[in-house]
């Protein structure tokens, strides 16, 4: 399964405050992701800055290719509700 179009990646920064509280918000939900730190993967960053206006906004999540910019944890599981619910499987 690729996860960039069936699951859950979310590009970040060390340092970042708006990274750390999503992935702190995220810890008790059981939703699995993977990370791609910005700063070391020049991939990663290019794609934050072609969803984020040209900026490298940090939290950008995809959920299953849908590319969400700075989203808080709600906005995050609705994403994930509606367009990989399977993930939420427990």
């Amino acid at each position: 399964m690729s996860e960039e179009r069936e699951g859950v990646v979310m590009y970040w920064r060390p340092g970042c405050a708006f990274c750390m509280n999503l992935r702190l918000g995220l810890l008790f939900t059981r939703l699995r992701y993977s990370k791609r730190n910005i700063w070391r993967d020049k991939d990663a960053a290019a794609f934050v800055r072609s969803v984020a206006d040209g900026n490298e906004t940090v939290p950008t999540v995809t959920v299953a290719g849908h590319a969400m910019v700075n989203p808080s944890k709600r906005e995050l599981l609705e994403a994930v509700r509606e367009y990989a619910p399977h993930l939420l499987a427990s």
